[in-house]
């Protein structure tokens, strides 16, 4: 009886513990950082850090910034708070950061900021950002255009090209495997199709091109002999112009004020489980190739360049800027022009 009587309180301080922790709300938002660019000006250039979470907060959150690198506060830049605060209901907060104009030769100086601890969070691993303050008064890659104005200023480019050096005609982003449903109108006619909604994004790193002639093949095509698309007389992409490829529909929208054309031949045909893109100019030369196979052969969204133009393939909406859109065909990864 004495037994019965102990197993029965400790079942009901169980239920009763069970009870107060399922009460408890254990799950913490998530927290990561961004910036809004990774170069400041020091002729008070401005950048806003931003703190995001994935839900909204239940109460003030402080977020504590530690800053290092080889740059110096009140000398290099200013800084509006060395922490940022998330109020209750929020999704974020914010700071900025303000270049500081100086006459020193100093060239390229860090600024890096990490989050020193925050309560009441989960941290994400890009918790860390490192800024580049450019100096107005040095040409660090000797490229004939200043750091401040520099879009590469460590790599010695073209000041045609904001000093960064042109790569080319290249394939930015490529979607072979439309979402379901109207989130995978890639062409933006209205209706989901697993084939018109398919695209290849190309860009034109270097002067204005005539590619009229130039054909597209997917393996099988290439393998007969037979594109699935020739690009007709007259295709001249600008300088710094993507040109964008669907596989068919009518394609509606700016897309960035690029080019847009759908494959002549119907369908670009791309398989999900492996296939080879490759363009071909009118001689039959390989200009390029993308190599399906080794990724994902269901994403339900576009594969595309981190950071736009250099990077590798990842997946569209695991890029923080992309802000979780599946595909960005015409401009940049966050949806911006080129």
């Amino acid at each position: 009886m004495r037994y019965y009587s102990f197993l029965k309180n400790t079942v009901a301080l169980f239920v009763f513990i069970s009870v107060i922790s399922c009460d408890t709300d254990d799950i913490l938002p998530a927290l990561e950082l961004e910036a809004s660019d990774i170069s400041l000006n020091e002729n008070n250039g401005l950048i806003t850090l931003t703190a995001n979470l994935n839900a909204a907060a239940t109460q003030q959150i402080i977020v504590p910034l530690s800053i290092s690198g080889t740059s110096t506060p009140t000398a290099d830049y200013s800084i509006s708070a060395l922490e940022i605060v998330i109020n209750a209901g929020d999704n974020s907060g914010s700071v900025t950061i303000t270049g500081i104009q100086d006459t020193s030769v100093e060239g390229i100086e860090t600024l890096i900021i990490r989050v020193a601890d925050a309560q009441n969070v989960l941290l994400f691993s890009n918790t860390e950002i490192s800024i580049s303050i450019l100096d107005d008064d040095s040409d660090t890659d000797g490229d004939g255009v200043l750091d401040a104005n520099d879009d590469c200023p460590q790599v010695a480019g073209d000041p045609a090209n904001n000093g960064c050096p042109f790569l080319g005609f290249i394939i930015n982003e490529v979607s072979y495997d439309p979402a379901s449903g109207i989130a995978g109108d890639a062409n933006g006619d209205g209706t989901r199709d697993a084939t018109d909604d398919e695209f290849v994004e190309f860009f034109n790193s270097g002067a204005v091109l005539d590619i009229s002639g130039y054909m597209v093949f997917d393996a099988d095509a290439l393998l007969n002999g037979s594109p699935r698309h020739t690009f007709p007389a007259g295709t001249i992409v600008p300088v710094n112009t993507a040109i964008v490829l669907f596989g068919g529909g009518i394609p509606t929208g700016s897309f960035g004020g690029s080019v847009t054309q759908t494959a002549s031949g119907g369908t670009l045909n791309l398989s999900n489980a492996g296939d080879l893109i490759t363009l071909q100019d009118a001689a039959g030369n390989t200009i390029l190739t993308f190599d399906i196979s080794p990724l994902s052969n269901n994403p339900d969204e576009s594969y595309t360049r981190d950071p736009d133009l250099t990077g590798s393939f990842v997946q569209h909406s695991t890029i923080i800027a992309t802000n979780g859109t599946l595909f960005s065909p015409g401009t940049k990864l966050d949806g911006t022009s080129f």
